[in-house]
């Protein structure tokens, strides 16, 4: 009688010698792998929610904590010429830029070559020193803003900075009546951080203002974290809210809504 090998059993094979049993393979989940801290998704689908209940998604933003956007912010360092220049934006409480997205901004000018920038809400000059610290040294920031006492405080800022004169254009107006005389197609990037409530105006403007592969930036896309919630109904977070749907389904731009400071919305001109 031939008895089934059990555990510790050997089998013969054809040229008469003993084999152990093969071990069973021992299975592996799919959907993870692990890293330091424990098993992490890796190509679960989108959406699939696992066993926690929690889509990957979730799982991602979760793990991003207040400490984590606290480190993510500070990264990039200030000097002391822009602490000043933010230090006189608080004084005026104009709200400068945070130095997560000044560090987007430089680098935003940086990978788009920009020689030709625009913006709309000069405020103390925050904005305009981390732009130019991205751009060539030959390139020309036009910045627009209505307050007399926000273009002396980027005035001073400029000075302060070292900038050299002929880089900047410190224009003093309404940016409805100030845009419409620049050039169409001229501009590699235009960043919108004035009155929400104007913006589709000023997208319309940003959009005839931009070349093909040009830069549309618009801060504080999340606007103190009521855009994200629609129970959020005032006229500022609603102007916000439509403008980030504009740029989203303008089949003219490649968009995306970045997660940094007050949040940044961005869009890229198709070529």
């Amino acid at each position: 009688m031939i008895v089934p090998p059990g555990p510790g059993r050997h089998l013969g094979d054809a040229t008469g010698l003993p084999r152990r049993a093969p071990r069973p393979r021992r299975r592996r989940r799919e959907g993870t792998r692990r890293e330091e801290g424990g098993p992490v998704a890796c190509g679960r689908a989108a959406g699939r929610p696992g066993r926690s209940g929690r889509t990957s998604r979730e799982a991602v933003i979760a793990a991003t904590s207040a400490a984590s956007r606290s480190y993510a912010e500070d990264f990039v360092v200030e000097d002391e010429a822009l602490e000043r220049a933010r230090a006189r934006g608080v004084e005026l409480g104009c709200a400068p830029v945070d130095p997560g997205t000044g560090a987007a901004l430089r680098l935003l000018a940086a990978a788009a070559g920009a020689r030709a920038v625009v913006e709309v809400g000069t405020g103390s000059g925050v904005s305009t020193l981390w732009l130019l610290a991205g751009m060539p040294a030959d390139g020309v920031l036009t910045t627009i803003d209505s307050e007399p006492e926000h273009q002396r405080a980027a005035r001073e800022a400029l000075v302060d900075a070292g900038v050299r004169s002929g880089r900047v254009r410190v224009i003093g107006g309404r940016a409805q009546e100030v845009l419409p005389r620049l050039t169409d197609g001229a501009y590699d990037l235009v960043l919108l951080d004035a009155d929400r409530r104007d913006l589709d105006a000023h997208l319309d403007q940003a959009l005839r203002l931009l070349r093909p592969g040009g830069l549309l930036v618009v801060a504080g896309a999340l606007w103190r974290d009521k855009v994200a919630d629609p129970a959020q109904r005032d006229e500022t977070t609603t102007a916000v809210r439509q403008a980030g749907r504009r740029v989203r389904d303008d089949e003219r731009l490649l968009p995306a809504l970045l997660p940094v400071g007050d949040g940044l919305l961005v869009g890229v001109v198709r070529a």
